[in-house]
């Protein structure tokens, strides 16, 4: 059974860190490509960081550009989320999916594409506040 399982949510005060995890199992984790996405309250999912099966390429929304790293163990079947300079406008519940195609994060527009993904996990929350 092909599952993704998000941690590392909590809260957390402006300016903090915080490093989210996903786990997978059940498929072959070194061939997928990984997103990430987060859903605010009141708001629509938007993507945040995609990273392709081998690592080598990533992609991040211009709101987190600079301020958060996406990288991946394909050793222990993780994708680690880094968040660092996190603000109020941050919180959110973040999720990790899977994309069948290995590369996806290299093409334009398509990393950050939630319509194509196949595969969520729950989701994992962030609350970012004093």
């Amino acid at each position: 059974q092909l599952q993704l399982v998000e941690s590392g949510g909590g809260l957390v005060q402006p300016g903090g860190s915080l490093r989210l995890s996903c786990v997978g199992s059940g498929f072959d984790f070194y061939s997928a490509a990984i997103g990430w996405f987060r859903q605010a309250p009141g708001k629509e999912r938007e993507g945040v960081s995609c990273i392709t099966s081998s690592g080598v390429t990533t992609t991040y929304a211009a709101s987190v550009k600079g301020r958060f790293t996406i990288s991946r163990d394909n050793a222990k079947n993780t994708v680690y989320l880094q968040m660092n300079s996190l603000n109020p406008e941050d919180t959110a519940v973040y999720y990790c999916a899977r994309h069948p195609f290995p590369g996806v994060c290299s093409l334009p527009n398509k990393g950050l594409d939630q319509s194509t993904y196949d595969y969520w996990g729950l989701g994992t929350q962030v609350t970012v506040s004093s």
